[in-house]
């Protein structure tokens, strides 16, 4: 038998413009097998189909507008006075929620960590912070204070000032705007006790925090839009967490329901391959910038729906600490086979293993949905679907 000498592959799969209704699970199930045919590659056991979110939900139609936003908001915090806190800086993401947010209230307190948001936005740089003896932690800066010390900043990437832009934003919604910087959650009872926390990934310990110190109302984006409105679209699990700019006054929800519809690929690949594939739905990934220091994960999760075979993490030996301990006498051949056989012996969990240190212990639906992330890109690639071959592998493959 022939050695294989390619590890992992992940191939961007092009697919046709999804639509509201489409037949998604055919669409893809096509899609992977005619680029097989067309590239010359043949699918395996394990292989990896990825769908992205954006696809997903566009093809179920989860749309929400501003307009059904600010409805939501009104009934759920009286529209009047609405503290919104630790927004991310996007455009995309968060400005069009926050356009739904201040037409659902009279006056928005826009409360902005510093010096950057939660997944790494930059509004000012640490050390503009210690140059102005200011401690994050602790000190709350007003608009005009903020201005003061730090004038305009705009973003490294967008060349947006998201201060002003949110101030504007809210102002053309009919809302009064009053904005302030601070990171500590209980400081905008001090403005008012109605609240909308916008963190991602720190919300469930915000909302606690806002709740023992006696808010009235506390919703995090994942209680907005959690039913439909008069038709509309909406995510019971995340409610705006996951959404997307569509138009100026329409949001593409992250989508909900996806569970048989990556059962369904599974089904169709196999019915017409014989393979045993694994499918996933993927959004961001999770990974972070070293240039503009942004974690990239502003969804709630990777992936909100995958098969059964992706549950868990990796359960590898470290090659190097192998070559370079246990067997350290070896070289060519014997090396080769004494480390091949370390990995078929390997203990089904190597968790607190010397051998498996420096492995990366993180979910498979992380590991892979960022690889998907990265091969797909953002932009207009056209591979809303990627499929990764060979993730599964190891040295003895």
């Amino acid at each position: 038998m022939k050695e294989r000498l390619v590890g992992t592959v992940s191939r961007g799969i092009r697919c046709p413009i999804i639509r509201e209704g489409d037949d998604l699970a055919k669409i893809v199930t096509e899609s992977v097998l005619n680029a097989a045919d067309s590239d010359g590659f043949a699918l395996r056991d394990r292989d990896v189909i990825a769908v992205t979110e954006s696809v997903v939900a566009r093809a179920q139609g989860n749309y929400v507008s501003v307009d059904t936003i600010a409805e939501d908001v009104r009934n759920k915090l009286g529209g009047e006075t609405v503290g919104v806190i630790f927004p991310i800086l996007s455009r995309n993401r968060f400005a069009i929620c926050l356009r739904g947010i201040a037409k659902g209230a009279k006056k928005v307190v826009l409360m902005l960590s510093y010096p950057s948001d939660e997944v790494g936005n930059e509004l000012v740089s640490l050390d503009k912070i210690d140059e102005a003896g200011i401690n994050p932690y602790s000190d709350v800066l007003t608009l005009e204070k903020y201005r003061e010390l730090f004038g305009y900043n705009v973003h490294e990437f967008t060349g947006v000032d998201y201060v002003a832009y949110y101030e504007q934003v809210i102002r053309e919604c009919g809302a009064e705007p009053e904005i302030i910087f601070a990171n500590q959650a209980k400081t905008i009872l001090n403005y008012t006790d109605r609240i909308i926390t916008c963190d991602i990934h720190t919300r469930k310990r915000t909302k606690r925090i806002l709740k023992a110190a006696g808010a009235s109302v506390v919703l995090g984006m994942d209680d907005i839009m959690t039913s439909s409105i008069n038709g509309s679209g909406f995510n019971e699990d995340y409610g705006l967490l996951g959404s997307n700019k569509s138009t100026e006054d329409k949001v593409k929800l992250f989508p909900r329901n996806a569970k048989p519809l990556v059962l369904d690929i599974q089904k169709r690949i196999a019915d017409a391959t014989g393979k045993h594939v694994e499918v996933m739905v993927y959004g961001d990934g999770a990974f972070k910038d070293p240039q503009g220091k942004i974690w990239e994960l502003a969804d709630p999760v990777v992936s909100p729906f995958f098969t059964d075979g992706l549950i868990g993490t990796p359960n590898e030996l470290k090659l190097k600490y192998l070559a370079d301990n246990d067997y350290k006498d070896l070289s060519g051949e014997a090396l080769k086979n004494a480390i091949s056989e370390s990995i078929r012996k390997k203990d089904g969990d190597l968790k607190g293993s010397m051998a498996s240190q420096g492995t990366t212990p993180r979910q498979l639906t992380d590991l892979i949905g960022s690889l998907c992330d990265l091969t797909s890109g953002s932009g207009d690639k056209g591979t809303p679907v990627v499929l990764v071959q060979g993730y599964f592998d190891n040295y003895t493959s």
